[in-house]
């Protein structure tokens, strides 16, 4: 006879597993927009949709999302950073995108070398390393054609002195980067190191094409594969 205890296992398993998957995405998307009121729920429904997509299909997962929403504006925090499995906001705070992105509003995104713009998209962190921004976190692109040229590009989580309040009072936007996400200096080690080794960043803008074609946000199963291929 069964012992209570691998009967009691058994049941809780078993009622676990009878949760469809859209009510646990329903529950973690509800979770995320009282913790984040000023973000759009768009937005955050479009991150966790990317990122069960990119689990489904072979991709790691992780315990944190960081969400940037590049259609708002510089001087506005844009940048929410979730522990997924605490459910808990850890960071919201201002992020810079590429000096030809925009000025205080992102208009224009790439994928080339050169192009000074921020890229739209599904990333994973990587290490870190001192450079010549300080502190800094490497992210590797997983869209072909949208971010997948982020590490020769060196797109990387840095700190700014750019990215405050003060400047943006002055200039009516925050500094601008090389393409990269660069926030507070004095965020930006806490923040790297919540993110670092292997977690997802989301960066949205509401650009047709990019929506449309999204191996992530369509989740179409030959999209996927070429984008989780080595």
């Amino acid at each position: 006879m069964p012992c209570l205890r691998h009967v009691i296992c058994t049941i809780l398993l078993s009622a676990v597993c009878a949760v469809p998957a859209h009510a646990t995405d329903a529950a973690l998307l509800d979770a995320l927009q009282r913790l984040a009121p000023q973000a759009n729920p768009k937005v955050l429904g479009l991150a966790l949709d990317a990122t069960r997509c990119a689990v489904a299909h072979g991709q790691p997962a992780s315990d944190r999302l960081a969400v940037i929403d590049y259609s708002l504006p510089s001087t506005s925090p844009r940048l929410w950073v979730f522990d997924l499995a605490r459910r808990k906001l850890l960071f919201h705070v201002l992020v810079a995108h590429g000096r030809n992105t925009g000025n205080n509003l992102a208009r224009r995104f790439s994928n080339r070398d050169g192009s000074l713009e921020s890229s739209l998209g599904l990333f994973r962190t990587l290490d870190t390393y001192e450079g010549h921004n300080g502190y800094s976190l490497r992210l590797a692109g997983l869209e072909p054609g949208t971010n997948d040229h982020a590490l020769e590009r060196a797109l990387v989580i840095h700190g700014a002195s750019y990215v405050s309040r003060a400047f943006a009072r002055r200039e009516g936007r925050i500094g601008r980067s090389w393409g990269c996400p660069a926030v507070r200096t004095a965020v930006a080690r806490p923040l790297i190191d919540t993110l670092k080794g292997g977690q997802y960043v989301f960066s949205y803008y509401p650009d047709a094409r990019w929506l449309s074609s999204s191996p992530y946000l369509t989740c179409d199963p030959a999209r996927t594969a070429a984008a989780n291929a080595p």
